[in-house]
């Protein structure tokens, strides 16, 4: 089961009743964030999370809204008494930024990792410090500055059948390793695979998270069948679009076309503009665009 949490779900600058957009993942214990603007660290308290369990942090970009909370943050992690590493994963041309605002982090316990990947191009890794089903994928966006979007899609074990095992004799003290993918002898001699008491293999469970950036095409196929999708919408009034196409943001319903096209399961708005009090005055409009979007708060929580 993977945890998820919108910490925050401004843009520009944090509010008294409205944190910087950032995104919480945790699996199995362990979680990454994804982008980290000013105050982050107290919305991961806020929200009962647990600063302990973060072992990377994904950049989109380098705009002060999206790193500005590093150090807090960080200074945060070390008095959990961390000492293993931790990660943080940002693109070439916004690395430079990241290690200047984080040079005012003085005596950490703990060892930060640099993961500095190309800006210009799509990148996908294993995220081994998690677990090594889990895999990001990165997309190039249309923002001023370089930007990038991350997809996590944890692969799923094939179900496990315990009817199968049992035809076969599979004493339940070994059903574990086979659950696990393993293999297994029994006292006859007969080799029994995983494959042989499992069913068919399941599709990756997906989670998309996309901010900053004109709405372009490559981001409906980027994000195609999410779970969920984060995506922002920093105004939903309309006669907005040419001001967001010039500062190359997006609309809430820029958003909700590309979750229909991208057939994703739920998208959670995000990145709202200070100006837009209450966004969920546009809930009835973009329902008719999407009608899986939800107008998302600080510190939703999903289990997926």
């Amino acid at each position: 089961m993977i945890n998820v949490c919108l910490l925050g779900t401004g843009g520009m600058l944090p509010l008294p009743d409205r944190a910087l957009t950032s995104l919480y993942v945790e699996y199995s214990g362990k979680a990454v964030l994804v982008d980290c603007g000013e105050g982050t660290q107290v919305a991961v308290r806020r929200a009962g999370l647990k600063l302990s369990k973060i072992e990377a942090v994904f950049i989109t970009h380098a705009h002060a809204d999206h790193i500005a909370g590093l150090p807090g943050l960080l200074l945060s992690v070390g008095n959990c008494s961390r000492t293993r590493p931790l990660g943080i994963y940002v693109a070439d041309t916004a690395a430079d930024a990241v290690r200047a605002v984080i040079s005012i982090c003085d005596n950490l316990p703990y060892d930060i990792e640099y993961h500095i990947f190309p800006h210009d191009a799509a990148q996908s890794f294993s995220l081994d410090s998690v677990d090594t089903r889990l895999t990001v994928d990165t997309i190039v966006l249309s923002h001023r500055v370089d930007c990038v979007g991350y997809s996590f899609s944890l692969s799923l074990r094939a179900e496990f059948l315990p009817g199968k095992a049992r035809a076969l004799d599979v004493p339940v003290s070994m059903w574990r390793e086979l659950h696990e993918g393993g293999t297994v002898t029994l006292e006859n001699g007969t080799v029994i695979s995983s494959a042989d008491v499992t069913g068919e293999l399941r599709p990756p469970i997906k989670i998309t998270y996309i901010t900053d950036t004109l709405p372009i095409d490559a981001i409906a196929e980027f994000a195609y069948g999410s779970e969920l999708f984060v995506c922002e919408g920093m105004y939903g009034r309309t006669e907005k679009k040419p001001s967001m196409n010039e500062k190359k943001h997006m609309l809430m319903q820029d958003a909700c076309a590309l979750a229909e096209k991208a057939k994703v399961k739920r998208l959670w708005l995000t990145h709202y503009s200070p100006a837009e009090k209450d966004p969920s005055v546009y809930e009835d409009e973009l329902k008719r665009i999407f009608s899986g979007v939800v107008i998302s708060s600080d510190g939703m929580k999903l289990s997926i």
